[in-house]
């Protein structure tokens, strides 16, 4: 019979529940509600989340400011009617902004009134536009093309709502791109996740065995672990150049790629190359995790396989292998959603060119490089969805009960 936790006995995991909210579900919960926006930074009309229509009034006042000032040296170029029409329209502008001297954030409006200034604004650079046509002989101090960008700027401080609900998730489901970076994700955790699983059980039964001088291996194994991803990733690029990298040449000496140049500049190369860095980086971590779980295991299980005549190879499937069960679980768990996760490795190595564009450096690109965060949060979320399944997959197939133990 399971003892239930007591409220005291819960107070002490509140530090810990407080961290991992803060931590990762927070920032997850963050992520789903700006997938829900088309959330621009680079566009003013959508650089924040609005349920309904707002008004940049800071904005707005000083491009009023800047509008007023400029035609106050233009329309003493003018005479007659224009000039009157000119003067008309600073008189205009300053009665627009003057309400909004001073306003330090962006405050939200009906409709009606959104539009209704939008269309006042919108007149008045159609009237000015017509001004400075009628004057195309006059040498203005700002000119039309100027004037027509503060007006749509002004026009722009009108906003309506961005809100676009789940059409971010639609899109993903049709983005060629997304789809590609979700298939080199898989390939380049699928690849590298076997082999590390490999080499780090070969590893780790190495290190494992009772023999002089197995610390100074175990130390030595784990070497490649200790070193930064980027710092490694840097290192490996310099191996992989063409002109003068030791790897690419060796490969290619030995026939596995035509020239050192394409090392990382085909689509195969550059994803391979990526794959042998990581699993030259995290083998050791496997190992390290696999080792744990070795050390565990009681020598007399061995010595009765031993008595029973069952040779290495039956030992380790019949022994070895159900035992170490557990930290398998953990080892591939960890080391398949890292993988899953890859980012560093791959920015430094190809940043992301030539087939290798992962689902973080995809989500990197679109927010950071376009400043779209409502896609790029969309993108976040199928990564976290994905992650989801892969933990699910990994708990299922290799048993429930092994958490709970």
């Amino acid at each position: 019979m399971k003892k239930r936790i007591t409220l005291q006995q819960s107070l002490f995991l509140l530090p810990l529940l407080l961290l991992l909210f803060i931590f990762a579900v927070y920032p997850i919960l963050t992520s789903a509600v700006y997938s829900l926006f088309d959330y621009r930074t680079n566009d003013q009309t959508a650089a924040g989340l609005y349920t309904g229509s707002t008004f940049n009034a800071p904005l707005f006042a000083e491009d009023c400011g800047y509008v007023t000032w400029y035609l106050e040296d233009d329309v003493t170029l003018l005479e007659g009617e224009d000039q009157e029409k000119m003067q008309g329209i600073i008189d205009t502008v300053y009665i627009l902004g003057a309400p909004y001297e001073g306003a330090a954030e962006v405050v939200k409006i009906d409709q009606a009134s959104g539009e209704e200034m939008k269309q006042t604004v919108t007149g008045l650079k159609t009237e000015l536009m017509d001004i400075y046509a009628r004057n195309s002989d006059v040498e203005f101090y700002t000119g039309p093309a100027d004037m027509e960008l503060l007006f749509t700027e002004m026009e722009g401080c009108v906003t309506g709502s961005n809100f676009t609900g789940l059409k971010a998730y639609g899109t993903l489901l049709k983005d060629a791109r997304f789809w590609t970076s979700l298939k080199s994700t898989l390939i380049f955790t699928v690849i590298s996740v076997f082999f590390e699983f490999v080499l780090g059980m070969g590893l780790a039964l190495i290190m494992n065995k009772a023999i002089k001088g197995i610390g100074g291996v175990r130390t030595i194994a784990l070497i490649p672990w200790a070193i930064p991803t980027a710092v490694s990733a840097l290192m490996w690029s310099y191996m992989y150049d063409g002109s003068s990298g030791i790897v690419a040449k060796i490969f290619a000496d030995i026939g596995l790629i035509s020239s050192p140049e394409v090392m990382l500049l085909s689509a195969g190369g550059a994803m391979s190359a990526a794959i042998i860095a990581d699993v030259w980086k995290t083998t050791p971590y496997m190992a390290l995790l696999l080792l744990a779980g070795l050390q565990v295991i009681d020598n007399g299980l061995y010595e009765s396989a031993a008595i029973d005549g069952a040779g290495p190879v039956r030992t380790f499937f019949s022994v070895t292998l159900p035992l170490l069960k557990p930290s398998i679980l953990v080892a591939l768990l960890f080391r398949t959603l890292d993988a899953f996760r890859v980012y560093d490795l791959i920015a430094v190595l190809t940043g992301g060119s030539q087939g290798t564009e992962t689902l973080s450096i995809y989500s990197y690109k679109l927010m950071i490089g376009q400043s779209n965060y409502g896609y790029g949060s969309a993108v976040v979320i199928a990564m976290a969805l994905c992650v989801g399944i892969i933990a699910f997959i990994f708990v299922k197939v290799l048993g429930a009960e092994l958490l709970s133990d």
